[in-house]
């Protein structure tokens, strides 16, 4: 149960354990606020709940605790060991991912950080490149403001399905 396993927690490794569902730095010290949680249920209505407060900078903080969608997979355990494991599963459909999807993929991942100023963020789990590489594509035209809203809910699930792996 996800909220045994918080309310197990405290001081640093409790704030380090939710940096690792949701890279905000903000979300997770709300989150503290409400530590020793009652239910399983109740740490998600906390974590959605915060989340949507949240702040631009407080998104841009948490996008960037994210490996580049098709980042290579070395560079992804040095940078991020503390999700590597977490975002090598997520990212599972880059496995399989021809060489041509995955340069495909790095070249509009490159375009949509020269738009957006932060990386494509998606929830991946359950998802083939060629979905991934779909979803960037329809999403680059976005206006900045609804593209940042449509990011902002993808990290939601991203968030979700993190604390649900405790």
């Amino acid at each position: 149960m996800i909220h045994t396993t918080l309310n197990n927690l405290t001081g640093q490794a409790l704030r380090d354990t939710l940096l690792k569902c949701c890279g905000s730095t903000r979300w997770a010290e709300k989150m503290i606020t409400q530590h020793p949680f009652s239910t399983e249920e109740d740490v998600h209505a906390f974590a959605q709940r915060y989340w949507r407060e949240m702040e631009k900078s407080d998104i841009l903080e948490a996008f960037s605790a994210h490996p580049m969608i098709g980042a290579n997979l070395d560079e992804l355990r040095r940078k991020f060991q503390h999700t590597s494991t977490w975002s090598e599963n997520e990212q599972a459909g880059m496995n399989s991912a021809s060489e041509e999807i995955i340069l495909a993929l790095q070249q509009a991942n490159q375009e949509y950080f020269a738009r957006f100023g932060y990386i494509f963020i998606v929830c991946a789990t359950g998802k083939t490149a060629k979905e991934m590489l779909d979803i960037i594509h329809s999403r680059l035209p976005n206006d900045p403001t609804e593209e940042l809203g449509i990011a902002a809910y993808e990290q939601e699930k991203i968030t979700t399905i993190r604390l649900g792996k405790l």
